[in-house]
């Protein structure tokens, strides 16, 4: 089973920058393809950036692309997502997921998601 804790959400100014942190415990993220997704009020839950387990394929939403950057650390078992240049439409809850297919079974888990607002 895999715990994860999503924090470095904050309120911020248009322009400014975060960095959203997802630790994990109970088991090694090493395993596990990573993503951030987000959820607007009143709006679906949709993938920010996904990255595999050793770090060599990497996705952005077409909305974030130039702007923000996941990367890994195996070793922390911690997943980050740095963002730059945040817009208003960039406010949302931000959550962690971890991924894992293993003899045709789905391992999936969700952190309990860290707010991000930004101010125009």
């Amino acid at each position: 089973q895999v715990q994860l804790v999503e924090s470095g959400g904050d309120l911020v100014q248009a322009g400014g920058s975060l960095r959203l942190s997802c630790a994990g415990s109970g088991a090694a993220l090493s395993i596990y393809d990573m993503g951030w997704y987000r959820q607007a009020p009143g709006k679906q839950r949709e993938l920010v950036a996904s990255i595999n387990t050793d770090g060599g394929r990497i996705n952005y939403a077409d909305s974030v692309k130039g702007r923000f950057t996941i990367s890994r650390d195996n070793a922390k078992n911690t997943v980050y997502l740095q963002m730059n240049a945040l817009k208003p439409e960039d406010t949302a809850v931000y959550y962690c997921n971890a991924v894992r297919y293993r003899f045709s079974r789905k391992y999936d888990y969700w952190g309990q998601g860290t707010q991000v607002t930004v101010s125009s």
